[in-house]
């Protein structure tokens, strides 16, 4: 079976647009289907984002009959626990993606530049004249 885009999210807790970047950045593969909607494959999506079950028992693991919990977190703390995680999750993909748009500005800037020093020689070229001087024929005008 495979997941949409909305599946996608909610088995990894993840929102739609950080999985449908993930898609267009090749993190990711997914095949369109005739709708038109994403065809993600569960191990291909949780190769890159782990499960939210498995996000969940890697921080609380099952305890056994020698390592006993006293104070087992209740389900609201969980559920606040896995509201926190999602923001944060939410602003690292706010600042990756701020991160991208600086890098991508500061290549901007470095072309502009670039761009700049060239023109700068091709004006000072066309500012000077460099035209060999016209030699007349006439020998008492030269």
């Amino acid at each position: 079976m495979k997941y949409s885009l909305s599946e996608a999210a909610k088995a990894t807790g993840k929102n739609k647009t950080t999985i449908q970047r993930a898609i267009k950045n090749g993190k990711i593969s997914a095949a369109k289907g005739d709708s038109g909607s994403y065809e993600i494959d569960p191990s291909e999506l949780h190769r890159v984002f782990p499960p939210i079950v498995a996000q969940l028992d890697a921080q609380y693991p099952q305890s056994n009959d020698t390592q006993q919990n006293k104070n087992p977190p209740d389900s609201n703390s969980l559920q606040r626990i896995v509201e926190l995680e999602k923001e944060l999750a939410v602003t690292r993909e706010k600042a990756n993606g701020l991160e991208a748009q600086k890098d991508q500005m500061a290549d901007t800037i470095n072309d502009l530049r670039k761009r700049l020093d060239s023109s700068e020689g091709r004006v000072t070229a066309l500012l000077t004249d460099n035209r060999p001087k016209r030699v007349s024929w006439w020998p008492w005008r030269r």
